[in-house]
């Protein structure tokens, strides 16, 4: 959410950070219902100090006995009464269409965000792992004959439709052990909080985390009107919602372990093969909730406590800043991490790391008490994935496969696989 002031005092700034996103100039409509709003506020307030005024006459007009007065005043005030009202409901649908309009506008992009369109002109700044050498062809990941009967397309189909996947035996096991994996190194190493959060939300939550009301189709909704979430974030986040926190009580960093939903809406016939891209898949979330002068910093950490995953799996991997074009709605800056991927031969999304600025701590109302006194201030909060558990066995499989079909296993999984590091080419854990 844009903080109203800030487009009054600097118009055509607002409009520049629309251009750097490819967006049409909004300030002058922005303003234009902002000062209709205004100005019906005024008028009605206007009205309603007359009604005060003649009510008052009322009582002075009965003193007199002069009921003809009495009557007329009485009258007046009735008119009045309504006039007001009337009034005062289309400044509040004024005001609702104000908020809807600044609801619908995405986040600033922050001033070292590259320009560009889309992908293409994210840019790398960073790169780590030597890619593996294979003297095969390499198989993408549903391909590879250890894993092949163990990744069932089929009877998800079955049950569910395409987009969705039954995982058995190994390979379930293997996916579940890179979670467990995920949340034991960033509660004992990273120093983040772990919460075992809903995956039911209200519309306010979702609102309040930027994915309502734009991004309603992105998303699944119950017949009872919960939404499921698209990610952790939401529920994570939207845990400070109408909080005015303790200075001191931030930084709040917290992790989750979810089910997440998305509909892929707009991505008919983009990334069908495998399990890359799914309706219901796994992911381990990271979220802060910080001082503003802590945001950039914070950003910087979240996105090492991802990299050192891939890192500690030995995947090679790719970092880019995403330039204003490919950037999120709510976004401020963006990171993506993009793991390597042999079966495609390219690199491939595995995290986003995102600082919002105020953008949502506007929406939910969240803000912190400054330590030498003032007035509350709007908390920046900042989400991104560590990491996206199916994508990551993704990566496991492909970087580790040999060519009699099993698959060698990172080191960092054998605490939570009996200490057996090897998919076998039947498909069991040796």
């Amino acid at each position: 959410m844009h903080d109203i002031r800030a487009i009054r005092e600097n118009p055509a700034a607002f409009d520049a950070a629309l251009a750097r996103r490819g967006e049409s100039a909004l300030s002058s409509d922005v303003l234009a219902l902002d000062e209709a709003r205004r100005a019906k506020i005024q008028a009605a307030e206007e009205a309603q100090a007359e009604q005060n005024k003649a009510a008052k006459a009322i009582g002075a007009a009965k003193a007199k006995g002069d009921n003809e007065e009495f009557e007329r005043l009485r009258a007046a005030v009735a008119e009045k009464k309504a006039e007001v009202a009337a009034m005062q409901t289309e400044a509040k649908e004024l005001d609702a269409k104000l908020t809807d309009m600044l609801a619908r506008i995405p986040n600033n992009p922050a001033e070292d965000v590259p320009e560009g369109a889309d992908e293409d002109d994210n840019v790398e700044v960073n790169k780590w792992g030597t890619l593996p050498e294979f003297t095969f062809t390499p198989k993408e990941h549903f391909e590879i004959a250890g894993v092949a009967a163990a990744m069932d397309f089929e009877t998800a189909a079955k049950i569910s439709g395409s987009r969705f996947v039954v995982l058995k035996g190994a390979v379930a096991r293997i996916h579940r052990a890179l979670a467990q994996f995920m949340i034991d190194t960033h509660v004992d190493e990273n120093d983040l909080m772990e919460v075992n959060s809903p995956v039911l939300v209200r519309d306010e939550a979702m609102y309040g985390t930027d994915k309502l009301p734009k991004f309603g189709d992105d998303s699944y909704q119950t017949t009872n009107g919960w939404w499921l979430v698209p990610t952790s974030e939401v529920p994570l986040t939207y845990s400070v919602a109408g909080d005015t926190l303790d200075e001191a009580a931030l930084p709040i960093r917290m992790t989750a372990h979810t089910l997440c939903f998305r509909s892929e809406a707009g991505s008919a016939g983009k990334d069908t093969s495998g399990m890359l891209r799914q309706h219901q898949f796994e992911k381990v979330e990271m979220v802060s909730i910080v001082h503003p002068s802590q945001s950039d910093d914070e950003q910087k950490r979240m996105l090492r406590c991802a990299e050192g995953l891939l890192e500690k799996l030995g995947i090679p991997y790719r970092t880019v800043i995403l330039c204003t074009g490919d950037m999120g709605f709510g976004a401020r800056r963006t990171f993506d991490i993009e793991a390597w991927v042999p079966g495609q031969n390219t690199y491939r999304e595995i995290s986003s790391v995102s600082t919002t600025g105020d953008f949502q701590a506007r929406r939910m109302n969240a803000r912190f008490k400054p330590a030498e006194g003032g007035k509350p201030e709007f908390v920046h909060t900042l989400n991104g994935s560590g990491l996206a558990v199916g994508r990551c066995l993704i990566a496991v499989l492909e970087n580790g496969q040999q060519e009699d079909g099993s698959v060698k296993l990172p080191e960092a999984l054998a605490p939570y696989l009996g200490g057996k590091l090897t998919l076998s080419a039947d498909g069991k854990l040796v």
